[in-house]
């Protein structure tokens, strides 16, 4: 099981016990739709039931959404968005967010932003008080300062020791290039098996035993040892998207995210981008996406599935084509896209949905994204390719001792 597996089903299964979805399903959507919809990533469920009654008694949509991406943001044990996200390779949490109004045909977005968890609420904030769209860094910072949003160190300890557990076992396989898409890129080079990333139950446990002592040595608490020595083994890439439509047909979308754990300070992936990790237009539909941002950037895939809607392509089409062009960009090779994921969320305006995925996961723990139109559920993506991709970077060597 690859470090994207894991995390998509230990949330799914974790949440699936939390809220009383205990069943994974395909339906077959009908002819006429139901309204309210909300799609989002699966890891989304536990805000989902308020933001539905939001939507039932007639709040706005952006507000529904952007209650989701809060309840994720507020929780110190997600470690994939806001307070307790894990930090980039300095050992600095940073955020990026975007959302986008369908009633005004409104947006705003925000990257990189330190100290401020709620970062969806701050593109909000944006797109009401300023006449830009976007702000990043310090200057997003100030702003936040500006409107009221409290200060806090984002790095809970928590995160902190598991940012150090990958310090003390990390290797040159890092974000530093070149990345997949350099022409003159090869696939790593199988290594030792004491460095491979596992592929066994029994190579697993190794690794982990191996891991162990040194996580022990940081003070990381017994019972949350093995989950930190995962996190360090695959690290989260951790983004939430979410899109809402009301009765009345009014449709808003937002996106939010810690980026790569691990990743080059300043780094901005898809998700602050209008029309790449989010879009929403009223007239169409909404779709955003989890994944590989930086190729999700280059074919501005939120942007390319409401397009092909509105030339009247159904949303599971429409999303295909995208994940169609990524596949395109690597020439449709099979050693390139191994290496990467993405999954798109998708909405219509009447009510029709999709999840797609590049990947579609194995049978035990196929790709899946959530749902509520009056029964919340999560439900299997449709996939371009069978089978699950690998980790990158590669899974990091063990330290000398370690061995």
């Amino acid at each position: 099981m690859n470090r994207r597996d894991f995390l998509a089903t230990t949330a799914l299964t974790s949440a699936a016990v939390a809220t009383g979805i205990v069943t994974m399903a395909m339906t077959e959507q009908p002819a006429t739709y139901k309204r309210p919809v909300i799609i989002c990533k699966a890891t989304g469920v536990q805000g989902m039931d308020a933001a539905y009654d939001m939507l039932r008694n007639g709040q706005d949509t952006l507000d529904a959404v952007l209650h989701v991406c809060k309840v994720q943001e507020d929780d110190p044990n997600d470690d994939s968005v806001g307070l307790g996200g894990l930090p980039n390779e300095d050992g600095v949490v940073e955020l990026d967010a975007c959302c986008m109004h369908g009633p005004t045909r409104r947006a705003g977005s925000v990257g990189g932003v330190r100290n401020i968890k709620n970062v969806g609420l701050l593109a909000k904030a944006v797109m009401e008080h300023t006449g830009h769209v976007m702000l990043v860094a310090e200057g997003a910072e100030r702003f936040a300062t500006a409107m009221g949003f409290s200060k806090e160190n984002l790095l809970t300890e928590r995160s902190r020791k598991i940012w150090l557990l990958w310090k003390e076992t990390h290797s040159d396989k890092d974000w530093w290039g070149p990345g997949v898409a350099d022409p003159n890129w090869k696939p790593p080079v199988q290594a030792p098996r004491s460095r491979s990333v596992p592929q066994s139950g029994k190579d697993l446990e190794a690794r982990i035993r191996d891991l162990e002592p040194v996580a022990a040595e940081l003070g990381i608490e017994p019972e949350f040892r093995r989950e930190a020595i995962y996190r360090v083994l695959f690290p989260p890439t951790g983004t939430i998207h979410v899109s809402a439509v009301n009765e009345k047909g009014e449709m808003s979308g937002a996106t939010t995210t810690s980026g790569l754990a691990w990743k080059l300070a300043g780094r901005l992936g898809d998700s602050p981008i209008i029309g790449a990790g989010c879009y929403t237009d009223q007239d169409v539909g909404s779709a955003g996406a989890t994944g590989s941002g930086e190729e999700n950037i280059k074919v501005a895939g939120a942007h390319t599935i409401v397009e092909n809607m509105r030339k009247g392509m159904p949303p599971k089409e429409a999303g295909m084509d995208a994940l169609q062009r990524i596949a395109h960009n690597h020439n449709n090779d099979m050693a390139h896209l191994r290496y990467l994921d993405m999954v798109y969320y998708i909405l219509r305006k009447d009510g029709a949905y999709a999840g797609v995925a590049l990947w579609g996961g194995s049978a035990e723990h196929p790709r899946s994204f959530a749902v509520h139109d009056g029964t919340k559920r999560v439900e299997k993506c449709a996939y371009l390719f069978e089978g699950t991709s690998i980790d990158w970077p590669p899974t990091p060597r063990l330290p000398e001792t370690a061995k």
